[in-house]
């Protein structure tokens, strides 16, 4: 079960959180938000925006920023983290499928670092092609969910099998 998110920002988490990123979401962006939907906020609701509307967006709408310049969670932070694993590390630190996907989803994310975990090139191929199928980034959260279930499903059944 997700922990309720603490304040970020805010005085208060409502019913349904507010996040912004960037638009024309791919590897980080997708998988954060999947994130968010799937284990802390189910009712979040995300803004896509242009990058440098971000942190104005964030201000104004009372939003939580990820994975852009100047957002509360940005592309790579002081830790070197992109915004998928401070998150992970913040609300699910034990969660060992999560982690994994932590690992592959950064390496997907910086090409530099791609050769760190296997499925991070799979990972960066297919989100590549995430806006050749869909028509805009709600659709993409929608159907990459999917995806990102069936990794953590999987992920989740082989550490259960180590044990």
């Amino acid at each position: 079960m997700a922990r309720p998110a603490p304040s970020v920002g805010r005085s208060e988490v409502g019913p349904s959180s507010k996040w912004v990123t960037r638009a024309r979401i791919r590897v980080n962006r997708t998988a954060t938000a999947w994130l968010i939907r799937r284990f802390i906020d189910p009712a979040a609701i995300f803004l896509f925006v242009e990058p440098d509307e971000v942190v104005a967006v964030q201000q104004r709408e009372d939003a939580t920023g990820f994975d852009a310049p100047g957002a509360t969670y940005p592309h790579r932070d002081a830790e070197g983290r992109c915004s998928f694993e401070a998150l992970v590390d913040l609300y699910r630190p034990d969660d060992a499928a999560l982690q994994e996907i932590a690992c592959i989803v950064h390496g997907a994310d910086f090409e530099e670092e791609m050769r760190l975990v296997p499925e991070s090139a799979g990972l960066r191929a297919i989100s590549g092609g995430f806006p050749l199928v869909a028509r805009d980034d709600h659709e993409i959260l929608e159907r990459a969910g999917f995806l990102y279930d069936a990794l953590y499903a999987s992920l989740k059944a082989r550490l259960g099998a180590r044990g």
